[in-house]
């Protein structure tokens, strides 16, 4: 006769298979952001089309709205927006279906009778880093920067360990709140060197009195210098620091 306890081991040994196995299965939440170029004069209707018809048809498709900006500078009549996704396959799957919905085909026939509203797209697929925040929606209405590093040659781990292991400590620290982190998705351009943040301040001003203070904070001189030295120089590439500030559009869920 088999022994009890040699039949519980072997059924706690199978579930802890199980799970293992169930865990593995489960995908990471693939992230988008997609920027619209609006046409001369019509991003008004371009936002009105997103607030009264596609962000509730995204969600109907599957698509979960993350949070949706305006520059606050904008001579490009830009819309940033950022979708969260089960998969890339699900991705291709929701806006497939999107595209055929006839409240959608509808809703755009609408807003173009005086012609086309967007002149320009681009998408970047992401997935978040390990040490992303929990995504926490609503809030007050604060400033919103979105930052956007390009690594040097081979960096791009060193300057994830960098954010992981000081950067957003000291990002708080100096008054800021860190929203998101993302890499590129692999097989995107770019996945190889390039990071994907977004801060969120109470202000223009606000963001650039915490970083004079952040620069100057001996501990991220310290943190800086030695990542500098296990990396062979600079982490990022020449000019590979970009900044937008943005604000929230009034049918954003990051607010």
């Amino acid at each position: 006769m088999i022994s009890p306890w040699i039949l519980a081991l072997g059924a706690l040994g199978l579930c802890a298979v199980s799970a293992g196995v169930g865990e593995a299965a489960q995908e990471a939440p693939l992230f988008e952001m997609r920027t619209y170029y609006a046409h001369p004069g019509k991003l008004d209707a371009l936002q009105a089309r997103f607030r009264d018809h596609t962000v509730k048809l995204f969600e109907k498709h599957g698509m979960k709205n993350v949070g949706y900006w305006v520059p606050v500078e904008n001579a490009e009549n830009k819309l940033i927006y950022v979708l969260e996704h089960r998969s890339k396959e699900a991705r291709d799957a929701s806006f497939k279906s999107f595209g055929a919905d006839p409240a959608w085909q509808a809703a755009r026939a609408k807003s173009e009778e005086n012609g086309p509203l967007v002149q320009k797209i681009e998408s970047q697929l992401m997935v978040a880093t390990d040490y992303s925040p929990k995504l926490k929606f609503g809030g007050e209405n604060r400033t919103y920067e979105l930052r956007v590093y390009t690594a040097s040659a081979g960096n791009l781990g060193n300057l994830n360990a960098r954010f992981r292991d000081h950067t957003l400590k000291l990002f708080e620290k100096h008054g800021m709140t860190n929203i998101a982190y993302w890499n590129l998705a692999p097989g995107q351009p770019g996945a190889e060197n390039m990071l994907i943040y977004i801060l969120a301040h109470k202000s223009v001003d606000a963001a650039k009195a915490s970083f004079d203070a952040f620069r100057q904070d001996p501990a991220w001189v310290a943190a800086r210098t030695a990542s500098e030295q296990k990396g062979g120089g600079s982490l990022t590439a020449q000019g590979g620091v970009k900044s937008t500030f943005m604000r929230p559009t009034d049918y954003s869920a990051l607010k």
